[in-house]
């Protein structure tokens, strides 16, 4: 990203709200990478089919998630079903790797 985004209520065009969010996008686009090359990593350390699927642990992360977005002031239901989308692309990633 060349320089610093414009703040949200500093923005004094559509074209400076537009140039800002793709740059945030363009930011957790590659957070999802780096998070999936860490989902990759862990296979590693997972030395049964129950520790792969994991599921007690995707249903605290899916919990703990929808509290960061509540407490951020997001709409919870909706970031836990973006990391439910996200940890399902992991799994069919894990079929593939």
């Amino acid at each position: 990203m060349p320089g610093k985004s414009i703040p949200p209520a500093e923005c004094a065009n559509l074209d400076e709200i537009r140039s800002g969010m793709d740059a945030i996008d363009r930011e957790i686009v590659a957070l999802i990478a780096e998070r999936v090359a860490y989902v990759r990593a862990a296979a590693k350390f997972k030395t049964s089919s129950a520790n792969v699927a994991a599921p007690e642990r995707v249903a605290a992360v899916l919990k703990t998630r929808r509290d960061w977005a509540e407490a951020a002031g997001l709409d919870g239901a909706v970031v836990e079903g973006l990391y439910r989308d996200l940890v399902a692309y992991c799994e069919i990633g894990r079929a593939h790797v």
